[in-house]
Parts: structure tokens; C-alpha cells; sequence
């Protein structure tokens, strides 16, 4: 796996650098440096979708500790935690979910249950994701005049709408985890594996079976992905090209889309701003721009992320320290 993210990474990286030389970098330059300033404002408005992403976090897990569970604080610094780590470092998306689990199980020992909430959360994060490219698509065919790519995102979404109704269903009704841990303890020993397989299943069929629990965390996530427009819509504005909020929704809801479909490639490296570039054309929106528009989102993923990474690791130091037992 990590030979793959640093050959996604190189990759990415390298159509970046070739989306640069076409779109001129002077222009692009042009474009980022008009807007000024006022782009570090799509930090706050970042921590704000991620305090709509912790919150839905947040309520799957209240069932695991009703009198204890975290508070809103807490989970968005591990949401940015989590998110630095699948932005900024090559892991190719899934270990921003390993030191979720990991922090998380500081403020809750039930290392199943929030393993499972994590999974849910990203099957939920999933579904939100079908939800918000199809909404995309749609808003995409009043707006644009070609319209190839864009059902090409909206085949690809329904072609493997079944992966995600099955993963949902082995997960509800089946033991995937106990099979898993099995296969592990085959291949590399009886302490393989990191979690008990059965605990995990029956915490993931208990959290399948609260289906209000499930609705409002995912009604929270869509909320997330929609005010994540709101950054589109406002660093158009600044670079120059304002559209209004149905284009700005279809740019990101596609963008995103794209983004996800590519997640061996670490952080989005070059799929994300190949994507921007794309759909922002198909809006109307010149590619300088729209190059500039998706190195903006890239400046406040680096400015969000590095300190978040920063606190992780004086985190985990201040725990080393604590427990490591002093001379005498």
C-alpha cells in the first residue's frame, strides 16, 4: 500500500506540474495573487464544515458513552487531525481513520465501538458522496454546454452504486471483521490482528440497527459537503469570476466526486485540481481560475493541516512523557 500512495503521489504530483505549464503559470499566479489576502478566510470557513462533519462523528459515538462523550472540541481537533493526515501525508486516504480511532479511544475505551463508528462513518461519508454527485450531475446539465464528463461521473457513480449497497449489507448482516481477523491470523500469526473480529461485528450490527442515529449523522455530513460550497462560491468571487450558488455547488459536488474516485493517490495530488479545472471549463470558468481556485483550497489545506499535525505529534509526546517512568 505505501509503494502504491508514493506512486499515486508521483503521479499526482506530476500532473499537477503539467496542469501548471498548460494553464500558464503566470496567469495563474495573476489570478491567485488579485484575490489576496481575504483567501486565508477559507480556513474558518474549513473548520466550520469540519465542525459539521465532528458533530456527525459525534453522534455515533454518544451511544458508547452517554454521560462521557466527547465534546464538540475535541472531535473537530481529531477531525483536522484526521484530515491532515490523509491531505498532507502519503497514505493514500484510509490513515487519517487509524489516528482517529487511535485519539479517539483516549476520551473512549471501547475500542470496537469506535473502530465501528469510524466505518460507519465512512460508509455514511460514501453515501453523502453518491448523494451530492448525483446533485452535481444534475445542476451540471442546466449550466454546461458539453456535457461528456460529466456523464461519464454520473456512469461511474452508478456502476459502483453496488460496491457500497454490499459493503453496507456484509457489514449489517454478515461476519466480514471475524473473516477478516481469521485470514490475518492465517497469513501472519495469531497477533495479527489489532481487534477482536466479532466484537467489531456486533458493535457495526448494533450502530447498522439505530437507523435515526444513522439518518441524522448523515443529514449532518451533507450539510458538511454542501456549506463546503460556500468556499468555492467565496474564492471565485475574490479570484475574480463570481458565480452563483447553484454553480458553485455543481463545481464542488463533482470535484469531489472525482477527488474520491482517485483516493490511492494521496491528498487528491493533481486528481483534485485536474477535476477543478475541468467542471469550473464546463461552468464557464476559465482555467487560470480555476486552477488558482483549486490551489487556494490547497494553500488552506497546508495552513489548517500543518498545525494540526504539529499538535498530533506534541499529543502523542506529552503522552510519552507521562508514562515513561522517571530515574530516581
Amino acid at each position: 500500500m505505501q509503494r502504491l500512495a508514493l506512486a499515486g503521489a508521483t503521479a499526482g504530483l506530476a500532473l499537477l506540474i503539467a496542469l501548471v505549464a498548460w494553464e500558464g503559470w503566470q496567469d495563474v499566479l495573476h489570478a491567485f495573487a488579485r484575490a489576496g489576502w481575504p483567501l486565508l478566510l477559507l480556513v474558518p470557513l474549513r473548520v466550520a464544515t469540519l465542525a459539521l462533519d465532528a458533530w456527525a462523528w459525534r453522534i455515533l459515538l454518544l451511544p458508547l458513552a452517554p454521560a462521557r462523550a466527547p465534546g464538540l472540541a475535541f472531535l473537530l481537533w481529531v477531525a483536522s487531525v484526521r484530515e491532515a493526515v490523509n491531505r498532507l501525508l502519503p497514505v493514500a486516504g484510509v490513515g487519517g481513520e487509524v489516528v482517529g480511532l487511535r485519539l479517539a479511544r483516549t476520551r473512549i475505551p471501547d475500542t470496537a465501538g469506535v473502530a465501528a463508528s469510524l466505518v460507519v462513518e465512512v460508509l455514511l461519508t460514501i453515501a453523502v458522496l453518491y448523494l451530492f454527485g448525483g446533485a452535481g450531475v444534475v445542476l451540471m446539465a442546466h449550466i454546461a454546454a458539453g456535457m461528456d464528463e460529466v456523464w461519464t461521473i454520473a456512469a461511474s457513480l452508478l456502476l459502483s452504486l453496488p460496491l457500497p449497497l454490499l459493503a453496507w449489507w456484509l457489514l449489517g448482516h454478515g461476519t466480514a471483521f471475524q473473516r477478516i481477523e481469521h485470514w490475518a491470523a492465517r497469513l501472519l500469526g495469531p497477533r495479527a490482528a489489532a481487534l477482536d473480529g466479532a466484537a467489531l461485528d456486533a458493535a457495526l450490527a448494533q450502530l447498522g440497527g439505530r437507523h435515526g442515529r444513522l439518518l441524522r449523522a448523515l443529514l449532518w455530513q451533507l450539510l458538511g459537503y454542501v456549506a463546503g460550497s460556500v468556499e468555492t462560491w467565496y474564492a471565485l468571487r475574490l479570484l475574480g469570476h463570481p458565480v452563483d450558488a447553484t454553480t458553485a455547488v455543481a463545481i464542488e459536488a463533482l470535484t469531489q466526486a472525482a477527488r474520491h474516485a482517485g483516493f490511492l493517490v494521496p491528498a487528491g495530488l493533481g486528481v483534485q485540481e485536474a477535476a477543478t479545472v475541468l467542471f469550473g471549463h464546463l461552468a464557464g470558468v476559465g482555467g487560470d481560475v480555476a486552477l488558482s481556485l483549486a490551489l487556494a483550497k490547497r494553500m488552506r489545506e497546508v495552513v489548517l493541516g500543518v498545525p494540526a499535525l504539529l499538535s498530533w505529534h506534541w499529543y502523542e509526546a506529552v503522552k510519552v512523557r507521562r508514562y515513561v517512568p522517571r530515574d530516581i
